[in-house]
């Protein structure tokens, strides 16, 4: 396994302050926005997040040659979308969780109606940024069209979809891996795509950040299920239990503890293999993987 040569932390400290600007201004809407919807927007935009989505696009802009400052806009598209999917997931209609980030999630804080014009708004401005701050145009469009899919029905939300339609079945593993390489797994791939693309990067270099992407996002579901099963709850910063009370399909319910946590260590070991090409310069990212299989929260 490759050595970690930067923390978490430090790796987010170098982009944390710009990331949040950004987070600031693209949550400020001018008149026209009721003040309960932008108050709704903020209090889940900018409640304390790791930024891992963001935090890949600027790696992947990075590794591939661009200066990271150039997708600063794309690294706020994707985690407006995050938000909004948030959002929506927490609904008592989906995941039903009142608590998201260390504090109510948005239907607690406000409304359900409020909370779904939120996610709503969020999901818009997203491709409002990328239209309006990436350039060159062919680049903005390309950006558009790429995290339009994966945002989408046949990806993060047919995966929600399939997800919700799994509950209380007995599934294969086949039937979990492909429910989230969409629902989990595609915003990571298409935020180091978009990355990638800004960057002008080779066919071979995107080929490798999707693969990458690919194995990180299963890992990090893997996780994410663990961290539901074994977790607490004041760590977390949302409830635990709820996978197996709405009776999920996780990782942990088909495989067990031991055997899940051995997968997600060799997807970690995979999505790494892909970046050898890159050699020290891709050390963010590898700082990235191996937080995804550490994370406590």
């Amino acid at each position: 396994m490759s050595t970690i040569v930067a923390s978490f932390d430090q790796l987010a400290s170098l982009h944390r302050d710009a990331i949040e600007e950004r987070l600031v201004r693209y949550s400020t809407f001018g008149p026209g926005c009721p003040e309960r919807l932008q108050a709704a927007i903020q209090h889940s935009l900018l409640a304390p997040g790791k930024r891992l989505r963001p935090l890949l696009v600027l790696s992947a802009a990075q590794v591939c040659g661009c200066d990271p400052r150039e997708a600063m806009p794309a690294a706020g598209a994707v985690e407006l979308i995050h938000t909004y999917s948030l959002i929506h997931d927490d609904l008592p209609a989906m995941d039903d969780d009142d608590m998201r980030r260390g504090r109510p999630s948005c239907h607690a804080a406000f409304d359900e109606g409020t909370a779904i014009l939120a996610g709503d708004a969020l999901l818009t401005r997203a491709f409002e940024v990328l239209a309006a701050e990436l350039r060159p145009a062919d680049v903005a469009a390309q950006c558009c069209v790429e995290l339009a899919r994966a945002a989408g029905a046949t990806a993060m939300v047919g995966g929600q979809s399939d997800d919700l339609a799994a509950e209380g079945k007995i599934g294969s593993l086949e039937e979990l891996e492909a429910i989230h390489h969409r629902k989990t797994g595609a915003m990571l791939i298409v935020s180091l795509r978009l990355g990638a693309l800004i960057a002008r990067a080779d066919n071979d270099q995107v080929s490798r950040l999707s693969a990458y992407g690919r194995d990180l996002g299963l890992a990090f579901q893997i996780v994410d299920d663990l961290l539901d099963t074994c977790g607490e709850t004041a760590a977390i910063g949302k409830k635990t239990g709820q996978d197996q009370e709405r009776g999920k399909l996780t990782f942990p319910a088909l495989l067990g503890e031991a055997e899940s946590r051995r997968r997600a260590s060799a997807l970690i070991d995979a999505a790494i293999a892909q970046l050898s090409p890159w050699g020290p310069s891709a050390a963010p990212l590898i700082t990235l993987a191996q937080f995804v299989l550490q994370r406590k929260r």
